[in-house]
């Protein structure tokens, strides 16, 4: 028995299409909220150093690592532009994203991984957070980002392991980029104020 093409009905949504899926815009603004949280650590990280009158780091206290942080945060800035090209390789053949997603995890792992060396080599110094402010400010805030960082390269695993096994959502890894680019972003700043 044939249905007439009059019983039919075709429902369409009337809406359009969002702007912005609604995964990215949840991480958009999750990381303002952690935009403005690290805004306050650094005002009082900053209100603190001029308070020292001049004299930062305080005396006693050991010089933290400039040069073999300025590297890794070379490794971290290329995991963004790794990610960058895994986004765009996504867009064409997502099955071409492994290798440039794969990249760009393992050079966030290694600045996770020499953060925590650093920071083993700077309490073998003394620099502890009840050492001075200067220890106090360094964890706080270095410590903060790393927790950053890791939840980044959890989220950027999670998008690997998806796209692995073909069922990774568009929407889901432009959420993981926002907050990797935040991430990354974030730490040249952080490198600036504290190391400098």
């Amino acid at each position: 028995m044939a249905r007439s093409q009059a019983s039919l009905r075709v429902i369409t949504d009337p809406r359009p299409a969002p702007a912005v899926p609604s995964a990215v815009l949840g991480m958009m603004i999750f990381v303002v909220t952690e935009a403005m949280l690290f805004a306050g650590l650094i005002s009082s990280f900053l209100i603190v150093k001029a308070s020292s009158a001049g004299v930062w780091p305080p005396p006693g206290q050991p010089r933290l690592p400039v040069e073999e942080t300025a590297f890794n945060t070379a490794a971290l800035l290329m995991s963004a532009v790794a990610l960058y090209f895994a986004r765009r390789a996504y867009e064409q053949a997502p099955t071409a994203a492994v290798r440039p997603l794969t990249i760009a995890m393992a050079l966030g792992v290694f600045f996770v991984v020499f953060q925590g060396y650093e920071w083993a080599m700077m309490l073998n110094q003394g620099l502890t957070l009840s050492s001075s402010n200067h220890g106090s400010f360094f964890y706080l805030i270095v410590g903060m980002h790393g927790l950053h960082a890791i939840a980044g390269l959890a989220m950027l695993t999670s998008a690997w392991w998806r796209l692995r096994f073909g069922f990774l959502a568009d929407s889901t890894f432009a959420a993981a980029q926002v907050f990797w680019f935040f991430v990354v972003g974030l730490w040249p700043v952080l490198y600036l104020l504290v190391y400098g």
